[in-house]
């Protein structure tokens, strides 16, 4: 689950709290709660800057040399820590709380402070942020809730792979959800466990035992979205639709994508091997010459002489892959973690996709129109295993295209 890429919506979140906190304080003791605005820098200009605020306005302010200009950690709310940095530190992408100096009387608005989160400040956390939904993240689809008990079950990964985690909530967990309609995880919202159903995707991190079964949760986000699977009816690049005729309900579906949704092609081998390993049994495709398999060193195909021979998928290496084309990770058909094959996979364009081809999507709600979260074409050998791949791209939506995703 944007979802591309759980955290820029995170840090971000984190940045604008930290900000708004200390926005309200300053207005409390000044009276002065119309005098300030939260922005980004989009232009700097002698001593001035441009900023857009999250609203959409554009404001100019006028920076004099008396101004105060702070620079804060993202997630910082405390001024007494914050650093002292000069106008020529401040840059196109900072996240900035500017305060008007209400005494200027010139005619352009004088700033009397501005506090800003540096873009590379953000970034940074975002990479932290990422490594840490990564090690210590689980997702799938909700099984049970016990709200009053603090405990929801979640069906994590598909086929030969899928296991049950149980998630544990206590009362300082961040619970969040998304916002109907959107899959960006900088717009879900605080939630009570009460609003976590059966067949929800949640994805959680904290801290997991060694097996990945059971998991004290510190924070959460979940949400309702429906699976698709079905044959490309049309593509409009202009509008950035996709027309899906949906192979169980026969209706055609209206499927928008956006920044955020994440669209991959599996190569036909790589299809082929995760269908074998979704229905348990070993892929003829998998032992033939020139198929992909695990080893210690990449995936490596297999070419009858013994020695491996680097390979990668599309002419180039998938993200992810080590030096010289190498795959750093497993296949399905050497047991590695499906749902970080799908993610290896090469990203494509709307216009990549061809008229009749299959394609399976997880997405908003909706009956007609829905918005896509991830989109995986070259699928036509998972359909054939139907039963063991219906939550093949829910799980990965949510670990990859969700929480995580969300920090690229």
């Amino acid at each position: 689950m944007k979802r591309k890429n759980l955290n820029r919506g995170a840090v971000s979140i984190l940045a604008l709290a930290a900000l708004v906190a200390i926005a309200v304080g300053s207005a409390a003791a000044l009276g002065q709660a119309s005098s300030r605005y939260l922005g980004t820098i989009t232009e700097i200009a002698e001593n001035k800057l441009t900023v857009k605020t999250d609203a959409g306005d554009t404001h100019q302010v006028e920076v004099p040399a008396s101004a105060s200009l702070k620079r804060i950690a993202p997630g910082q709310r405390d001024l007494s820590a914050a650093e002292t940095i000069q106008f020529g530190e401040l840059a196109t992408g900072d996240r900035v709380l500017v305060k008007l100096d209400p005494a200027a009387t010139g005619a352009t608005p004088q700033a009397l402070q501005i506090v800003a989160v540096k873009q590379g400040d953000v970034a940074l956390k975002q990479q932290k942020d990422r490594e840490e939904w990564q090690r210590n993240g689980v997702g799938g689809l909700v099984k049970s809730v016990d709200a009053a008990g603090g405990v929801v079950t979640v069906a994590n990964g598909a086929g030969a792979t899928a296991k049950t985690v149980t998630v544990h909530i206590a009362p300082n967990t961040m619970l969040k959800r998304y916002a109907p309609g959107s899959v960006r995880f900088d717009e879900a919202q605080p939630a009570p466990i009460g609003v976590i159903l059966p067949g929800d995707q949640l994805r959680a991190r904290g801290h997991k035992n060694a097996d990945g079964t059971d998991i004290q949760a510190e924070e959460i986000v979940s949400g309702s979205f429906r699976n698709i699977s079905g044959t490309v009816v049309g593509v409009d690049p202009g509008a950035s639709t996709l027309t899906v005729k949906d192979l169980i309900t026969k209706k055609s579906v209206t499927v928008h994508t956006a920044a955020e949704t994440q669209m991959k092609r599996l190569p036909d081998m790589m299809a082929r091997m995760i269908a074998a390993r979704l229905k348990g049994t070993t892929s003829a495709a998998a032992s033939a010459p020139g198929a992909i398999v695990a080893s210690s060193t990449g995936a490596q195909p297999q070419n009858g002489s013994g020695g491996p021979q680097q390979r990668s998928f599309g002419g180039a290496p998938p993200a992810g892959a080590g030096q010289g084309g190498q795959w750093q990770g497993r296949t399905p058909g050497g047991g590695g973690d499906i749902q970080q094959v799908l993610n290896r996979a090469p990203a494509i364009q709307l216009n990549d996709l061809q008229k009749g081809e299959a394609v399976m999507l997880v997405s908003t709600q909706g009956t007609t129109d829905v918005t896509a979260i991830t989109l995986l074409a070259g699928v036509e050998p998972l359909l054939e295993a139907p039963a063991a791949s219906q939550d093949l791209l829910a799980n990965w939506s949510m670990g990859n295209g969700g929480a995580e995703a969300a920090a690229q």
